[in-house]
């Protein structure tokens, strides 16, 4: 199901298409991998913890910042995770609740490098969509440094905002 839902807030960038839930968090859990090995945290654990950040949204929505102005899906969202999980054998529903909770809870430098994984992902696409003109995308871009913790993900933000998305093709020479 992940891959059928939204990411819904580039839709107030105007984004007809935004990425998926799957996209999301792939991403982020690729991220997640890469800075924990710069912040000295198991990159494994943070990449799982990652994966299964978002599960609870399957059912209830992906939540955006003007809606949580008026309600918190948080506690629907972690009733879904625990439903979701239910079925499995124990040992995985322990393993998944426990990364879910430890991410929502961030009292954890493992959950800080995870929540910076999942804030960097958003702001990589923010920056695509700004480079391919979706103008109000740039709200990401002018706020995300507010909320990251880690000094590794603070520095990948800087410099992600010195560079466009296509930068990594562009020194290919291809037509």
């Amino acid at each position: 199901m992940m891959k059928k839902l939204s990411h819904i807030g580039s839709k107030f960038a105007g984004v007809k298409q935004p990425d998926t839930l799957a996209e999301h968090s792939s991403r982020s859990a690729q991220i997640g991998y890469l800075l924990a090995i710069l912040e000295d945290e198991n990159p494994e654990y943070v990449a799982a913890m990652c994966t299964f950040h978002d599960i609870g949204e399957i059912r209830v929505g992906d939540q955006h910042n003007i809606s949580k102005r008026y309600f918190d899906l948080k506690p629907y969202e972690k009733k879904a995770m625990e439903e979701q999980t239910s079925p499995l054998p124990e040992a995985m529903q322990k393993r998944i609740r426990q990364l879910w909770t430890e991410f929502h809870d961030q009292e954890t430098k493992a959950s800080h490098v995870a929540r910076d994984a999942d804030l960097l992902e958003t702001m990589f696409q923010a920056k695509e969509y700004w480079d391919i003109g979706f103008v109000s995308a740039k709200r990401w871009l002018d706020n995300g440094n507010k909320f990251l913790k880690t000094k590794s993900a603070k520095k990948i933000f800087k410099d992600l905002k010195k560079r466009k998305f296509s930068d990594w093709w562009d020194h290919l020479n291809t037509v």
